[in-house]
């Protein structure tokens, strides 16, 4: 799944496409885009003027002049293909939008699971996201505090959209191992410090990953990544054969040798009270 990196650059395509010009034209290719933006409010587009492309998280919101929004979100595989009107269609096309210059932005995806929506003026079409995971208003006493209630593990509690916004199944394994910290951990273990290095972690493979050129799907996770898909390989770091295990569903890689499960929650321990002397 295309994780912050990734859309950040597909946002960046777009708005160089649509900002500024004005929607002539809606084409919904597939049934599943046909259930969210049917025909009448695929019309709703037509006419409206692009002022502004967006990111927030892993979301894509195309800001329109009367104030509403059409929000995109490729899931697994999507993306966008820009061309022009008179071209072909690209492979796997799903949704197309084209401007007034005659330049069309088409969506692709070849497992049909992207979703593109409209939502009226003043609707959030995020509501319970979380903060951006490379916003600077997220500090790392933000993020414990938003940690601090979770007992599922690190790794799972950095895929929840609603704690923090960007990070998926690739960047959050390599973020804690860039931070040391192991992927069993209870999310509420993590020390103020740990976290503080968590989020170093994360802004660092987020800037790695803006700077990479095209995704990770194309053959290059070997040489792009310390632990995802190395499972057997050294680590990079201390040498000891990566691992990997399954969490809620997803694959994790770690390294054993230097991800170490060294904190744990601690309990109240219960005593007798002592009795009074006589």
């Amino acid at each position: 799944m295309p994780e912050l990196p990734e859309v950040e650059i597909a946002v960046a395509v777009l708005r160089r496409a649509l900002v500024g010009r004005t929607i002539t034209a809606i084409d919904v290719r597939h049934a599943a885009h046909r259930r969210r933006l049917g025909t009448a409010t695929a019309a709703r587009l037509i006419g409206e003027r692009v002022v502004g492309v967006e990111r927030r998280g892993k979301h894509q919101l195309v800001r329109l002049a009367s104030g509403a929004t059409l929000h995109v979100h490729f899931r697994m595989a999507g993306d966008w293909a820009i061309d022009t009107a008179d071209a072909p269609w690209p492979p796997s096309a799903r949704l197309a939008i084209t401007t007034d210059d005659g330049t069309r932005a088409v969506l692709t995806d070849p497992r049909a699971l992207s979703t593109a929506t409209w939502h009226p003026a003043d609707v959030d079409p995020l509501p319970t996201l979380g903060p951006d995971a490379i916003d600077d208003a997220l500090t790392a006493p933000r993020l414990a505090a938003r940690l601090a209630a979770r007992r599922t593990p690190i790794k799972v509690a950095l895929l929840d959209q609603r704690i923090i916004a960007g990070v998926g199944n690739i960047y959050a394994a390599e973020a804690l191992w860039r931070a040391r910290i192991d992927p069993r951990r209870q999310a509420r273990s993590l020390s103020l410090p740990e976290v503080a290095r968590l989020r170093r972690a994360i802004r660092a493979v987020m800037r790695a990953g803006l700077a990479a050129p095209g995704r990770y799907a194309d053959g290059t996770t070997s040489r792009r990544f310390a632990v995802y898909d190395r499972a057997g390989a050294p680590c990079r770091r201390c040498r000891s054969p990566i691992a990997r295990l399954t969490q809620a569903g997803r694959s994790t890689y770690w390294c054993p040798g230097c991800q170490r499960r060294t904190a744990r929650v601690a309990r109240p321990v219960s005593r007798a009270p002592r009795r009074a002397r006589p």
